[in-house]
């Protein structure tokens, strides 16, 4: 039996050696050489201070400001640390109750507009930063009645910051809530 255990133990040392520890290092030592931002977290800088990041959602619930896809991840939603959906099916009564009470708050923002689907479901990680044009126009009458600006202008602005389709065949145009957020601050210092 000893000459069994012993070739074994030390199979486990190295592997776990080998595989739990050089090859992490390794990976991550080479991942911050090759890709410093993202492996940094591919933080957001703004005015010289950490202000999120590109790839995480954030709450923006000012009525200045667009607001991205409502996140069932952590229990303020957009928490990284608790990335998931609500796990809720389409027989929930909570889902049912949370889908009523947004739509109830989206028709009151805009009444008589269609409501975009992705301002009223949540993604499957709870963390896209991204929403569909359709979804910026439609906060557009609330963004510009509470910053005072053109409607027109703030079409403008959407049109600049949407992301066509990848290669112009995969996926759909998106606009960064974040880069949109940002670009309408520096809009409106605008003279």
């Amino acid at each position: 039996m000893r000459e069994h255990l012993r070739p074994a133990i030390s199979l486990l040392v190295l592997f776990s050696l080998l595989c739990g520890l050089a090859y992490p290092l390794a990976v991550t030592g080479l991942a911050q050489l090759i890709f410093p931002s993202q492996a940094a977290g591919s933080l957001a800088s703004h005015d010289g201070r950490v202000i999120g990041s590109w790839l995480i959602g954030q709450n923006f619930s000012q009525p200045g400001y667009f607001h991205g896809r409502p996140s069932a991840a952590g229990a303020q939603g957009n928490d990284a640390s608790a990335s998931s959906g609500s796990n809720l099916g389409p027989t929930s009564k909570a889902l049912q109750e949370r889908i009523a009470a947004t739509v109830a708050a989206l028709k009151a923002e805009n009444p008589g507009a269609a409501i975009p689907a992705d301002l009223v479901y949540a993604s499957g990680s709870g963390l896209d930063p991204q929403i569909s044009p359709a979804a910026a126009r439609f906060q557009v009458p609330r963004i510009a009645a509470a910053r005072g600006l053109d409607a027109a202008k703030l079409d403008q602005l959407i049109d600049r910051q949407t992301e066509p389709r990848l290669l112009g065949l995969w996926g759909e145009p998106t606009v960064h809530v974040l880069v949109l957020n940002l670009a309408l601050d520096a809009l409106a210092q605008e003279p």
